[in-house]
């Protein structure tokens, strides 16, 4: 069984992972994009919500020597509060807390509150991890993040939607897959499940 503590002696951590149970993600899950991380070395990585697993992506591309996170966040605390274990874990060099209030958009004639992407860098992204916006939000909260993103995947892209044992991240998983026939989606029951979508060549 995966653990935070199993999952920090596994990446070498050398101090206690700050997690909550209630608002970080689940062990498992930190577990299945670290392995995709430490075996696949994506150098440009982008989050959507910052946390427990900023801090496990930026120790993997600390132990890769190659990569760097970048994490929308839209709580001005929890970006603050990150940047800080991002200092006290010496990890800052590999990984970007930024500040992504949250936006209206449209999309098939439905509005959307989403991230802004403005101080997001011009980078082809290698992996995506969908983590936000909080569920409790909207209706298919996180669905925006493939309309707003795709074109910026790199063709070798895996995205990772946490949470995906949901009604709402189910459907908007059917959702993706009917906009964009190309992708490929497995299915893994984990704690809070996960689903993962590799990008279309």
């Amino acid at each position: 069984m995966i653990t935070y503590q199993t999952l920090s002696e596994k990446l070498n951590f050398n101090k206690d992972l700050p997690f909550t149970p209630d608002w970080s993600a689940a062990a498992d899950f930190l577990n299945i994009i670290s392995d995709h991380c430490l075996t696949l070395k994506p150098e440009i990585i982008v989050e959507c919500s910052c946390g427990l697993s900023t801090l496990i992506l930026a120790r993997c591309c600390q132990l890769n020597g190659i990569g760097h996170v970048y994490s929308l966040e839209n709580g001005p605390d929890y970006a603050a509060r990150t940047r800080q274990q991002l200092e006290q874990f010496n990890l800052t060099q590999y990984a970007s807390v930024i500040d992504a209030p949250l936006e209206k958009i449209t999309l098939h004639k439905t509005d959307y509150l989403w991230y802004s992407t403005h101080e997001l860098p011009d980078e082809t992204i290698d992996m995506l991890v969908i983590d936000g916006p909080p569920g409790f939000m909207q209706k298919n909260s996180r669905y925006p993040a493939l309309p707003l993103l795709t074109k910026r995947l790199s063709r070798h892209c895996v995205v990772f939607l946490d949470d995906a044992a949901r009604d709402d991240e189910q459907n908007i998983i059917r959702q993706w897959l009917k906009d964009y026939p190309q992708l490929t989606h497995q299915y893994i029951s984990a704690e809070r499940g996960c689903s993962i979508l590799t990008a279309g060549t």
